[in-house]
């Protein structure tokens, strides 16, 4: 799949802009502040109806303005597909060939997206809710019911929570109720996730093996709340211990174990990457990223557009190289962020190449 084009009203600093695409690499070129990460990141929204920069959609919004409208024409192997995002005061509306989405899960998945951002340098070293949220977004993606589960597991998790702060006195058998609801939600995440924790690995450590010219293995654990041995023990396993800790979690007033307390850890060649050097976690990422495009069209039988932000001038000339080499082969739809052409030393045949200045994007000429 390949965004065709794009129309932005009211976004950030864009009072209204368009742009026609190439299938393969598309460069945002211009100095710092001039919203060349605004377009990516528009690119970002309309397929994950969410920013990778802010939780707020009215930071989205022009500040003189009160409506934003991102849409784009995508190009599927079965045809062409338009997509919309309006946003205003009162919310959100989300379109698919023109027809409104009722549920998220109904919208995420028709156009996927891999990110390789600065921020993501900090995937191995930073919070755990960090990794959550990768998992989250790329699962989201493959598998839209994935979103279903996890909405409906943090429902009944505040709902859990909530009682917990607020009841004088807890009621055990309610509390088991809850506990039953939550272990069902909560087990199908745990699931997709080990699944795909697996998946990945396997593919990260093919794509890590080469970057670092075959001196290291990279592993991928998932660290679960739920001490469980089997996939198929995950649910009874997380009952258990939801039940055990009954006396923890009525005197701390929250809920112990589950998804929410999830997190992975990358080992290479059995160090814990967190300790390794700032090249290896480098190339660590690079290798997660490239496994993310791979996943992806595995799984869906569709190609997703890889959004690079800025990162080139954080990677060093080999995971540079690494990284064009990468994109070339796998033959996807690229759009990339710099101040630069100094990186691409080849410049491809199939390129576009946008100046961006002020909030105008305009088409340069090869």
């Amino acid at each position: 799949m390949w965004i065709q084009s794009i129309e932005l009203k009211n976004y950030r600093n864009y009072l209204e802009a368009k742009a026609d695409f190439s299938s393969g690499l598309n460069v945002f070129l211009g100095q710092n502040a001039q919203g060349k990460t605004n377009f990516l990141e528009a690119i970002y929204f309309l397929s994950l109806t969410r920013s990778h920069r802010t939780r707020s959609d009215k930071e989205l919004i022009h500040f003189s303005e009160k409506e934003a409208d991102i849409s784009g024409l995508l190009q599927r192997r079965n045809g062409k597909l338009p997509l919309e995002i309006k946003l205003s005061d009162q919310g959100r509306i989300t379109k698919v060939n023109h027809l409104k989405q009722a549920k998220l899960s109904d919208y995420i998945g028709n156009m996927t997206v891999v990110l390789f951002a600065p921020e993501d340098l900090q995937l191995v070293k930073g919070a755990p809710s960090l990794r959550r949220k990768f998992l989250d977004i790329d699962l989201g993606q493959i598998k839209p019911v994935y979103l279903s589960d996890l909405s409906q597991y943090n429902h009944v998790l505040k709902q859990r929570n909530s009682y917990l702060k607020t009841a004088e006195k807890v009621d055990r058998d309610f509390l088991a109720v809850l506990d039953e609801q939550l272990a069902d939600f909560g087990s199908r995440v745990m699931e997709q996730r080990f699944d795909f924790i697996k998946q990945l690995e396997e593919e990260a450590d093919k794509r890590h093996f080469l970057i670092s010219n075959e001196l290291e293995n990279l592993n991928i654990h998932y660290d679960s709340s739920v001490n469980f041995k089997e996939k198929s023990d995950i649910r009874s396993a997380f009952l258990q211990q939801l039940s055990k800790n009954h006396q923890r979690d009525i005197f701390k007033k929250n809920t112990s174990v589950g998804p929410h307390r999830d997190d992975i850890s990358f080992f290479i060649n059995g160090m814990n990457a967190s300790f390794a050097s700032q090249g290896q976690q480098r190339s660590l990422i690079l290798s997660l990223k490239m496994s993310e495009i791979a996943l992806i069209k595995k799984v869906t039988g569709d190609n997703p557009i890889l959004l690079l932000d800025d990162v080139m001038s954080e990677l060093d000339n080999h995971r540079q190289s690494k990284l064009l080499e990468s994109v070339i082969a796998e033959e996807v739809q690229t759009f990339m962020t710099t101040t630069s052409l100094d990186h691409l030393k080849q410049i491809p045949e199939n390129i576009k190449i946008f100046s961006v200045s002020q909030g105008q994007i305009e088409e340069e000429t090869k």
